[in-house]
C-alpha cells in the first residue's frame, strides 16, 4: 500500500540512479530518458560538475534567510542581468512560484503609478502556467479549474491565434499580456517571431507590460538562452525554473527596472528561494549552458534530430501528424490518443511524456549525444511499424 496521495497517475517503474540521457531501473533496466523530469534536468542525470558543486557547497552553507546578503545569488543574478533583457532578478523555488510572482510584479507595477484597477492579466485560452490557484486560472483550462471555485479573478483570455480575439480583450483594466513563446503542456505551440514582435508593440501602443513564461522553453533549451531571443523583443518580464537548476528546484523572476522599481521591502518573499546550494547549482548550470559553443550544439544536434523525425513522418503518414517544436522541445503529433505510442516507447526504452492535442513530448538532456537521438529515432520508426 502507498501513503501518496493519488493525484499522479503513475507508471509502475522506478529507478535506482541515472547517467547522463540514461535512467537505471530498479530490476536493472536500462532507459534513454528523453522526459529528464519534464525539462528540468538540462545536463542529464548526475552530472559531474553539478555533483562536485553540490558536494563543495553541502559543506559549507545550504540556508540562510534573505534577511542576509547570500554572495552565491548575487552572482547568478549578475549573471542572467548580463546575458539576459533583464536589470533585476527574484528567486523563486519553482516555475509555478514563478510565475505567480511575475503576476504579482504586473499588478505592483501599476498599482504604484496609480493605477489601481489596472491589474487584469490576458493569456492564452489552455496554456499552462503552474497549478497554484492563480496560476490554474490564468490558464484557462476548465479541466485544471474543476473543483477549485471559487474562480480566481484578474484573468482573460484568447484563443491561439486568433489576433482579432485577443485585440477585443483589450481594456482598460489591462496590465500585461503573458504567453509561453512555446507552450509546452497545450501542445508544443510556438508562437512566431513575427507575432511576439506584434504583441510588443501591442503593448508599447496600449502602455501594458508584455510577460513571456519561459519556464519551459528557456534556459537554451531552443538553443538559445531564451526562445524569444530569436525574434529580437524585449519582454518586460520573463518567468524561469525548470533547467536553470539542472535538477535543483530554483525559480526566478527577471525584470526590466521599470517594473523593478515597484517591488519594494515586503511586497515579496520566498522562504527558500535564492538559497546558497540552490544558487551554487544555478551558478555551474548557468556557466554550462550559456557558453555559445554549447548553444550552437543544440542548434545543430536538434535540426539533425528535427529532421529525421519529419522523415519518420512522410514513412508513416497515417500514424504521425505533424512534427512540432524547436531545439529540444520537441512534440510528435499523433492522429491517435498517444497513450498506446508512449506505452510502446516505454517498452522498447525510451521514456517521453505527453502534452495536449495528441502530443508525444520528446525533451532530451541539452547535452544529449548524436548516437542516443539515433538510437531514439531507431525506437520511434520501430513503433510507427507496429503501430500502422
Amino acid at each position: 500500500m502507498s501513503y501518496l496521495a493519488k493525484n499522479y497517475n503513475r507508471k509502475n517503474i522506478s529507478f535506482k540512479y541515472g547517467r547522463g540521457s540514461y535512467l537505471y531501473s530498479i530490476d536493472n533496466k536500462k532507459y534513454l530518458d528523453f522526459v529528464q523530469g519534464i525539462a528540468v534536468n538540462s545536463l542529464g542525470h548526475a552530472h559531474p560538475q553539478l555533483v562536485k558543486t553540490i558536494k563543495k557547497q553541502s559543506k559549507k552553507l545550504w540556508h540562510v534567510s534573505n534577511a542576509f546578503l547570500i554572495p552565491e545569488g548575487e552572482e547568478l543574478a549578475k549573471k542572467l542581468c548580463q546575458k539576459t533583457f533583464a536589470d533585476y532578478v527574484m528567486f523563486q523555488n519553482s516555475g509555478a512560484e514563478a510565475t505567480e510572482a511575475a503576476i504579482k510584479v504586473a499588478r505592483r507595477y501599476f498599482y504604484s503609478i496609480g493605477k489601481k484597477n489596472k491589474n487584469v492579466i490576458l493569456c492564452i485560452k489552455n496554456s499552462f502556467h503552474g497549478r497554484t490557484l492563480a496560476a490554474i486560472y490564468a490558464s484557462g483550462s476548465k479541466k485544471m479549474t474543476e473543483g477549485f471555485g471559487p474562480k480566481v479573478s484578474g484573468f482573460s483570455h484568447f484563443t491561439f491565434g486568433d489576433h482579432k480575439s485577443l485585440r477585443k480583450k483589450i481594456t482598460n483594466r489591462t496590465a500585461a499580456i503573458m504567453v509561453e513563446p512555446i507552450m509546452g503542456e497545450g501542445g508544443i505551440k510556438e508562437i512566431p517571431d513575427w507575432c511576439l514582435k506584434e504583441l510588443r508593440k501591442l503593448c508599447n501602443k496600449k502602455k501594458i507590460l508584455l510577460i513571456l513564461d519561459e519556464v519551459q522553453c528557456g534556459i537554451s533549451r531552443t538553443g538559445n538562452f531564451f526562445s524569444f531571443e530569436k525574434s529580437k523583443v524585449k519582454p518586460d518580464i520573463v518567468p524561469i525554473a525548470k533547467g536553470i537548476g539542472g535538477g535543483f528546484p530554483i525559480g526566478a523572476v527577471l525584470m526590466n527596472k521599470k517594473v523593478a522599481s515597484s517591488m519594494t521591502p515586503g511586497t515579496h518573499g520566498s522562504t527558500f528561494g535564492g538559497n546558497p546550494l540552490a544558487m551554487a547549482v544555478g551558478n555551474t548550470v548557468m556557466d554550462i549552458v550559456s557558453n555559445k559553443k554549447f548553444l550552437k550544439n543544440i542548434r545543430d544536434l536538434s535540426e539533425y534530430f528535427l529532421s529525421n523525425l519529419n522523415i519518420i513522418k512522410y514513412q508513416y503518414p497515417n500514424i504521425i501528424k505533424n512534427i512540432r517544436g524547436r531545439g529540444f522541445l520537441i512534440g510528435i503529433q499523433l492522429y491517435k490518443d498517444q497513450t498506446a505510442f508512449i506505452k510502446k516507447l516505454m517498452d522498447h526504452k525510451l521514456l517521453t511524456i505527453r502534452a495536449s492535442e495528441n502530443i508525444v513530448r520528446i525533451l532530451p538532456p541539452l547535452n544529449v549525444k548524436k548516437n542516443e537521438l539515433n538510437k531514439a529515432l531507431k525506437i520511434i520508426k520501430k513503433v510507427c511499424g507496429e503501430l500502422k
